[in-house]
């Protein structure tokens, strides 16, 4: 029940947020398909009105797995197109708005797909067990430009839209990651990323001519290109490492100028009169939707968008109403909650405590977490195992941390010392196993961790498609480098497997890294995630201690892993006053009667007496 409120309030905000493309209506459907009671009354919100037809397109991940879903203005709440234990992004419509193409790995392994959207058929359009997806029309409809994994290279293909690995030709071959074409609508440029950069490819050029670097930007990794209707401008999404500068970006095709920031986003989409663009915005641990107009004005406040996008697209579609059965079938479902939780708590009167619990065949200093983190982290970890092959949750650098014990400076009110934290084993990344892409939001630096597949025959995982910073790379003695905490690496070949995303999804969130983590390694905690609960640490901490150990706890210092001699106090000798020597009184004999000269007088007591 309580799955199912959360999921109706997120479809509610969604709706009021899109509300903002629509003219206002009389009477809305209620966001559950099922449901036909009446809506709540609109809420205005300053934005233009779209035309007749218009719809969005929604690839988000929901329980682990990422669906499509569509939203017409007006005429049909948000409802879901597709269901199942696979994925299905990147859609991308038609130019007659009759289909869709999008990518899924609903048969094993991830080829491209159209749906039909009268019939809701969907037909698969490539047979491989290598990668290919992110689908592009040229604006005849006759072609597809995608992105393949071949030769443990991502690259841009072209191919007949039918059948795209029929007759299919290379835009690309270099040995850099090339992925997320867009087509312009003049139908001879074709734009798309490498390795971080926003590359036009001139279809009228051959060769190396063809190409040109439109965004070049050192220090930042851009994504997603999208063209506005008419292929005048390109918008696309930006990460940078300078405060302030990333988000979306436009550039006009008709001048020889950079491109201009637009607002915070990362994920672009325009609407058909190319005068709005919807985007949604990542927080650390929490995504927002928003409206700009091309002036950079946000046509509403950022509204909660609970889910991490995997495509977006604003355009006119053929969706007739009612919907297809096959789309009325998937708007029905309900997926199940991903874990139960199960606690044994007590109270004191004063608050509710809770009891450690063990890991099972987890490798850590203290293998355990806090009661109601555990069935959790459990689920999340065999979804791991399901996605990636392999155990990567076994071996923790850390879970619960005692009170008792001391972690490195800045770590004081970790999320360990309340059993609601557990940090990956780090040294995967120097096996290779494991790779971050750093993300600032605003002065704080969080980052987006992927793990590498087992098996690496397109069975487990996805290319990679960001840009990893090497944390390492601090260490090859260039100053520079080692003040801005590493820096940019080349993006590895192989499929790989967002564990930050899939974290997210059982209630995992990631934490920021320490102010000093460009000097201070440890201070990255890029492998750390945290089952907060929107609690603050103090009162995750009383859930576990009484409120006087917190007070004054007393730490015991861990002992030193090399013996070192210990110094013992010992009583130290003062100077005292050493005794003069004196003399003693001692009996003295006294001189007895010697022989006397004659003639000498001898004194006596008694006067002498004189004779006159």
């Amino acid at each position: 029940m309580l799955k199912f409120f959360f999921r109706l309030t997120f479809y509610f905000i969604v709706l009021l947020l899109l509300s903002a493309c629509a003219r206002p209506s009389a009477e809305v459907e209620r966001l559950t398909p099922s449901s036909s009671e009446p809506s709540e009354p609109p809420i205005a919100v300053t934005a233009a009105s779209t035309n007749d037809g218009e719809a969005i397109l929604f690839s988000y991940e929901e329980d682990g797995f990422a669906h499509l879903f569509a939203y017409i203005p007006g005429q049909m709440p948000i409802t879901r197109l597709t269901a199942g234990n696979w994925d299905d992004i990147a859609p991308a419509a038609s130019p007659d708005g009759k289909s869709i193409a999008f990518a899924s790995n609903r048969d094993g392994f991830w080829d491209l797909y159209q749906m039909d959207f009268s019939s809701g058929d969907v037909t698969r359009l490539t047979h491989s067990p290598e990668y290919e997806g992110a689908p592009s029309w040229s604006p005849d409809g006759t072609f597809l430009a995608y992105e393949a994994y071949r030769d443990d290279n991502l690259d841009i293909l072209i191919g007949p839209a039918d059948n795209p690995l029929q007759d299919a030709i290379y835009l690309t071959h270099s040995p850099v990651s090339d992925h997320s074409p867009a087509w312009a609508p003049g139908g001879r440029q074709i734009a798309f990323i490498s390795e971080g950069e926003v590359i036009l490819a001139d279809l009228d050029e051959s060769d190396e001519e063809r190409f040109s670097n439109i965004s070049v930007t050192e220090r930042a990794a851009e994504s997603h290109p999208v063209w506005s209707p008419d292929g005048t401008k390109l918008a696309w999404a930006s990460t940078s490492q300078s405060v302030g500068r990333s988000g979306i970006y436009i550039w006009d095709a008709t001048r020889i100028a950079p491109a201009v920031w637009l607002g915070d986003g990362n994920y672009p989409a325009w609407n058909t009169t190319g005068e709005q663009i919807i985007t949604t915005f990542d927080a650390p641990n929490e995504t927002f939707i928003v409206t700009y107009s091309l002036d950079g004005k946000s046509l509403q406040p950022f509204v909660p968008f609970p889910a991490a996008l995997r495509g977006l697209v604003w355009a006119t579609l053929d969706l007739s109403i009612p919907l297809a059965a096959t789309f009325q079938k998937a708007a029905q479902i309900t997926p199940a909650p991903l874990w139960t939780m199960i606690v044994n708590s007590t109270s004191n009167g004063l608050a509710e405590r809770y009891s450690l619990a063990k890991l099972e065949n987890v490798q850590a200093p203290y293998p355990q977490l806090h009661d109601r983190a555990d069935e959790a982290f459990n689920a999340l970890r065999q979804r791991v195992i399901e996605q990636a092959g392999w155990d990567a949750l076994a071996s923790l650098e850390n879970a619960f941390v005692p009170i008792t014990a001391s972690l490195d400076p800045g770590f004081e009110e970790d999320w360990m010392y309340a059993g609601r934290a557990f940090a990956l084993n780090s040294l995967m990344t120097n096996a290779g196993w494991m790779v971050a892409a750093r993300e600032d939001f605003g002065a704080q630096t969080y980052w987006r961790l992927y793990i590498r597949a087992q098996l690496q025959d397109g069975s487990f995982g996805e290319p990679l498609r960001v840009v990893p910073w090497d944390l390492s790379a601090r260490y090859n003695l260039d100053p520079k480098i080692y003040e801005q905490g590493g820096s940019y690496s080349a993006t590895p070949g192989g499929y790989w497997v967002d564990i930050t995303a899939l974290a997210r999804q059982y209630g995992w969130e990631r934490v920021p890294a320490l102010p000093n983590w460009r000097t201070f390694f440890r201070g990255a905690r890029f492998t750390e995630f945290a089952f907060t609960e929107g609690l603050d640490f103090y009162t995750a901490m009383l859930q576990l201690y009484p409120p006087d150990i917190l007070i004054t706890p007393t730490r015991l210092l861990p002992p030193t892993l090399t013996a070192t001699v210990t110094y013992t106090p010992t009583p130290t000798a003062t100077n005292t006053r050493t005794p003069r020597p004196t003399v003693t009184p001692s009996l003295t004999r006294t001189p007895t009667s010697s022989a006397v000269p004659s003639g000498t007088p001898i004194p006596t007591d008694t006067p002498p007496t004189i004779v006159p």
